[in-house]
């Protein structure tokens, strides 16, 4: 989340007069408190944007959408994967009790159609539970503005408390199963040596470095420099990179 607010605020360079996009402190608000429950040591001292109070209803509202989509399409994709299975599936109350539901509006569907369908339902029913119970909140709670919303004590978007225990169950399934996955894990260990090995390059030989980026060492330092321009890069480049760096027929 700094990272991110940092290209906002200083990276970005696309105005004459002055560097980062010109974003509003609402939307620079919602980027550094984005997460479930985000972590304060590690921005309170970004005062400005009032750390001890929650984000804004929009933001609340960002982080569950975040959450509710990354969870099913992460299940589509380890099913297709074949990282995880159906049958280990249906230990995970809200998946199956889904999965049971459009079985039994759609009997004839084949395997494939059914987890669609499936998967399509649960990020319905999981949208109405949120909308419904934070109505309720802002209902209960007489929040009627914006300030409010903030100096409440607990977040107002949110699951029912029935919909919040089965979730974090799927989180749980999905953290067990599949993010920790051995297959998932050996490309993580890959990853990391592959991103130090990379940053241990330029900061020995920093000429590697883009000029435009080497510009910036007086201003923000070399280690930070190379962290951005390493945060820059999509998976694709980051191994092409390491070829170029590190394999002796690889591309300049």
């Amino acid at each position: 989340n700094r990272q991110s607010l940092r290209i906002v605020e200083t990276l970005e360079e696309r105005y004459p007069t002055f560097n980062g996009l010109n974003l509003s402190w609402e939307t620079r608000e919602g980027i550094i408190k984005h997460s479930s429950e985000y972590d304060q040591a590690a921005t309170e001292d970004l005062v400005e944007y009032c750390p001890g109070e929650r984000p804004s209803l929009e933001a609340q509202l960002i982080d569950l959408a975040d959450e509710i989509a990354y969870n099913n399409h992460d299940i589509d994709d380890g099913l297709k994967a074949g990282l995880i299975k159906l049958s280990e599936l249906s230990e995970v109350d809200l998946w199956q009790e889904t999965f049971v539901l459009v079985g039994q509006k759609y009997p004839a569907l084949d395997e494939e159609r059914h987890v669609h369908q499936t998967i399509s339902h649960l990020i319905g029913r999981l949208i109405h539970d949120v909308v419904d119970t934070t109505m309720a909140n802002i209902e209960e709670h007489g929040i009627n503005s914006g300030a409010r919303v903030q100096l409440h004590g607990a977040r107002l978007v949110a699951f029912s408390e029935e919909i919040d225990h089965k979730n974090r169950q799927l989180k749980s399934f999905l953290f067990k199963n599949l993010y920790r996955h051995y297959r998932v894990e050996r490309m993580r260990v890959k990853a990391e040596r592959f991103l130090s090995m990379i940053f241990d390059s330029y900061c020995t030989n920093p000429t590697l470095l883009p000029r435009s980026y080497q510009d910036k060492f007086e201003l923000y330092g070399k280690e930070r420099v190379i962290c951005d321009f390493l945060a820059g890069m999509t998976d694709r480049y980051a191994l092409e990179e390491y070829r170029r760096l590190y394999e002796p027929y690889g591309p300049a």
